[in-house]
């Protein structure tokens, strides 16, 4: 054994941090997150002028006002997404202001949900086999299951989701894949005191939908299993922002978006102090699809046949990541782009035809 080697052992030993342990977390952590259906005018933009005070869409308009609308979109964008907008544009990059000449759009053609879940997660459109939102198994190989079926990252690859049709977007059976999602709970042979509450209080806490549990809930089951069980890559779902918007409560919607911007900084946060995570870890973020904007009520809804619901978004930020902020040049990107992204990054191989993006500093 080398001289430096016995060293470096010698320290690690000292500190007691296991060898094994400082090498692993030099291999990137990937954390993959959609916001299900938040428009791009809000996440760039912050409250809707033209929704925020419409009596239609909003029970308290003065409240609403007074937490969510500023004189400016960049001040208003930063009290809607406070984290997204004050520490993400120093460590990252915010992809898909139309208004700046940033494009994000989606390359399926049908523009909802399973489509577009389908879209980024393996990287191909498949507007013939995918055509609802049913729970029919996927046909197509996501990235995870890709990255769990390789001998590095077999069980190192988990999925959480409010959502109930994610264990067939994924193809839970076939890929492997563990997948909490819609209103199940935590099942492992070893619960964690945390764990034993949240079974205990997610059928206490009735949610406004049947298919659709509470963001809280998929969030603290996927931080109690990154605690647990340090995956190597982790997809997270919420889904308020869709549901809310589809009811037509923009009130409920921004107050949503609001408390994921909350959930992903203490995920970022967490992953920050956690010795496996906070070496070597990105955080990818996007959305399914867009929402209309004209005429102004469809905002709720989406689908090809709403103009404009194919326009979508995309950040990411984390180890090694060019911290570009706000991207105001001229670019188009696509949804299908994400899954090559996530492959290369993890060191996979990409036979997609999509190009990954450049995320990383050169």
């Amino acid at each position: 054994m080398r001289p430096i080697t016995f060293l470096l052992l010698a320290f690690l030993l000292l500190i007691n941090v296991p060898a094994a342990l400082a090498q692993e977390n030099t291999s990137p952590k990937i954390v993959l997150i959609t916001l299900d259906g938040l428009r791009w005018q809000e996440l760039f933009s912050g409250a809707d002028p033209l929704l925020v005070a419409n009596e239609k869409y909003v029970k308290d308009t003065v409240g609403l006002k007074k937490n969510f609308w500023r004189n400016s979109a960049k001040e208003r964008r930063q009290a809607l997404l406070p984290f997204l907008w004050t520490e993400v544009p120093n460590m990252g990059q915010l992809h898909g202001n139309r208004n700046l000449g940033s494009k994000v759009n989606l390359t399926n053609t049908l523009w909802f949900s399973y489509p577009g879940y389908n879209e980024i997660l393996s990287g191909t459109a498949d507007d013939q086999r995918i055509t609802s939102n049913d729970k029919l198994p996927n046909p197509n190989r996501t990235i995870l299951e890709i990255a769990n079926k390789d001998a590095r990252f077999k069980g190192k690859v988990a999925a959480f989701g409010s959502w109930d049709v994610f264990p067939f977007i994924i193809n839970e059976e076939r890929s492997g894949v563990p997948v909490n999602a819609g209103f199940e709970i935590a099942t492992s042979s070893n619960l964690s005191p945390r764990e034993v509450f949240l079974n205990e209080l997610q059928p206490q806490v009735p949610s406004p939908w049947s298919t659709v549990r509470l963001d809280a809930f998929t969030h603290h089951y996927a931080k109690e299993f990154m605690q647990k069980n340090h995956p190597d890559f982790i997809y997270i779902a919420y889904g308020e922002t869709d549901d809310f918007a589809h009811e037509g409560h923009y009130d409920a919607y921004l107050k949503a978006a609001r408390n994921t911007d909350g959930l992903i900084k203490d995920l970022w946060e967490f992953t920050k102090q956690d010795d496996y995570y906070k070496v070597n870890t990105l955080f990818i973020i996007t959305t399914d699809h867009g929402r209309g904007t004209d005429p102004l009520e469809n905002w709720q809804h989406h689908g090809n046949k709403v103009v404009d619901a194919g326009q979508v978004w995309f950040l990411c930020f984390g180890n090694e990541v060019a911290p570009l902020g706000e991207v105001n040049s001229k670019e188009q990107l696509y949804s299908n782009q994400i899954a090559p992204t996530i492959l290369n990054l993890l060191g996979l191989q990409d036979d997609l035809d999509a190009e990954p993006i450049a995320i990383l500093k050169k």
